[in-house]
């Protein structure tokens, strides 16, 4: 994976920084802090700056994010509807008025859910759909979207660039970081599933 990482940006520059994070929004598994962290390591031996990978990088970000933010609003509330009501969406076991409490939660909260999500692994990309289908103003997405892509970029290139031949133990330090906190939200979710599960299983009980 880093020798592909390294040999693409080689050969293609800024313009192959910014595929590689466009590809990595799309397919969350190929992971965005080695390529960062990378860009910031060619900075030392290339004619490529830290400004010029931020920039490139954080177009990446962007150009995929609207894809899945897209993707999202073809899924939209009223197609989520219809198929939890048709016949084989009941098997989901999601009544219309979760996804009407979904959608209204992300629009009461989700300018500040998709800045801040740009920071947590996998989530980064994956928070574009939901966005999409709750109709998020599109100028609202792209700033939300850019300043914190634009962030995070920076602080990994950085890292990168200032890393040196410690490259390699900074690279193991964030990729520990990175489970760690892919771990604490798969908890998190896990937690607030059976709370919602137990909720509604109470109220099935009172009636």
């Amino acid at each position: 994976m880093e020798n592909f990482i390294i040999e693409i940006m080689n050969n293609y520059g800024y313009i192959g920084i910014g595929l590689l994070i466009l590809v990595e929004n799309l397919f969350p598994p190929i992971p965005s802090e080695v390529i960062l962290t990378f860009g910031g390591f060619m900075t030392i031996d290339s004619n490529m700056t830290i400004l010029g990978v931020i920039i490139a990088s954080t177009i990446g970000s962007l150009l995929g994010a609207i894809a899945l933010y897209y993707i999202g609003k073809i899924l939209n509330k009223d197609r989520l509807i219809k198929i939890v009501t048709s016949k084989y969406g009941k098997l989901l076991r999601i009544k219309p008025k979760d996804i009407e409490s979904a959608d209204k939660w992300f629009d009461e909260k989700g300018n500040k859910t998709v800045f801040f999500c740009r920071f947590i692994p996998v989530v980064r990309s994956l928070i574009s759909i939901p966005a999409g289908m709750s109709e998020m103003p599109i100028i609202k997405f792209i700033l939300y979207t850019v300043v914190g892509s634009a962030i995070w970029n920076t602080a990994l290139v950085c890292v990168g660039a200032f890393a040196g031949d410690k490259r390699d133990y900074i690279l193991g330090l964030i990729d520990n970081a990175s489970n760690i906190i892919l771990i604490l939200i798969i908890v998190v979710f896990i937690i607030f599933a059976y709370k919602f599960y137990k909720t509604r299983i109470n109220k099935k009980t009172a009636k």
